[in-house]
């Protein structure tokens, strides 16, 4: 792909100390691209770590380890100038589009305080303007701007956080998890109006999210996570036609397809067990204890983050040929 590279984040690892022996790995070396113009989509379980990934791309955690470069920048590393013009460049998009407003606030002081922040709009006059273009554009209108996000509906509140992350005119927006809060009619509606904004303004996502039917209406290609790892990557059509972890299998047999000869005559693959702790991971792949294909070595060693087909990545020993070869693996038994 001869794209140019917005976003890199090289071995990105976030853990949280639990006291002294504990420690939570959030995120556990994470390595992807991101294009620009396009939309990246990260899906996973509850608990994967996605949602820390994005907070930790944006700079509201701390890394442990790794490197987040943002158009040739090390976000991590920025004076506290610096910080200001790539708050600008990069914005944010919350799950909860009510806990996420200040309730005390009108639309308009919600959408105008970033501007207020970075020293934009001195004439008031200018600063209103803009606000009522950003409604507008993420189809409200003038007159929401002196209510406040109780009078709206959950879809309209979402709306008004999209509308204060344009403010500054990004490049760039984390929308973590945008669409799970909202009722399944709404979804779509918002979906449409990031793919709309996008196009109309050149921007680029990554989109989080565990509805994998919804995230390939989005996304050009997607990155699925189990517990702080990266398992597989490729583009968005190549992922359902071909997905290669069991994992990734897994996910994609639990959506339902709307055509019921289809949908009775598909096997559905059901997971065992319960998700392990990100405090205590297993041993090598972390993915074994519940993978039905689950071998001897998968204990023992983690999967090496390889390139099966042209642009499709996956960590799993089933398609590492050292290992496979020689190997009856349909007989071996995972090291619990």
């Amino acid at each position: 792909m001869n794209q140019q590279v917005l976003l890199e984040v090289k071995h990105l690892k976030k853990y949280f100390q639990l006291g002294k022996q504990e420690t939570l790995k959030a995120v556990d070396d994470v390595s992807f691209q991101i294009f620009k113009g396009e939309t990246f989509g990260i899906v996973g379980e509850s608990g994967c770590g996605k949602s820390t990934a994005g907070r930790t791309i944006i700079g509201l955690y701390d890394r442990t380890e790794g490197e987040v470069i943002f158009d040739g920048k090390n976000v991590h590393t920025l004076k506290e100038k610096e910080k200001y013009a790539f708050y600008r460049q990069m914005q944010m998009i919350f799950q909860d589009p009510y806990a996420s407003l200040n309730p005390r606030s009108t639309v308009m002081e919600i959408i105008s305080e970033p501007m207020e922040v970075h020293g934009l709009y001195r004439k008031k006059q200018e600063k209103v303007q803009r606000v009522y273009e950003l409604l507008e554009d993420v189809g409200l209108n003038r007159d929401h701007a002196n209510r406040y996000p109780h009078e709206f509906s959950g879809g309209q509140r979402q709306r008004i956080g999209i509308a204060r992350a344009l403010a500054l005119d990004p490049k760039f927006i984390i929308a973590d998890e945008p669409i799970s809060a909202l009722d399944v009619s709404v979804q779509a509606q918002v979906v449409n109006l990031l793919k709309r904004l996008q196009k109309e303004k050149g921007l680029t996502f990554l989109f989080i999210a565990h509805d994998l039917s919804m995230v390939k209406q989005i996304s050009d290609r997607i990155g699925v996570m189990y517990l702080g790892n990266l398992v597989e990557l490729t583009t968005s059509s190549q992922l359902y036609k071909r997905p290669l972890h069991p994992y990734t299998q897994a996910l994609l047999s639990a959506n339902p397809i709307p055509d019921p000869d289809v949908e009775d005559s598909r096997e559905r693959i059901i997971l065992k067990g319960e998700l392990p702790s990100p405090i205590n991971p297993p041993s090598g792949c972390v993915f074994r204890t519940r993978c039905p294909h689950a071998m001897e070595v998968c204990g023992q060693k983690k999967p090496i983050w390889q390139e099966e087909d042209a642009h499709h990545f996956v960590a799993c020993h089933l398609y590492n040929k050292e290992i496979m070869a020689g190997k009856d693996y349909s007989q071996t038994a995972a090291s619990k």
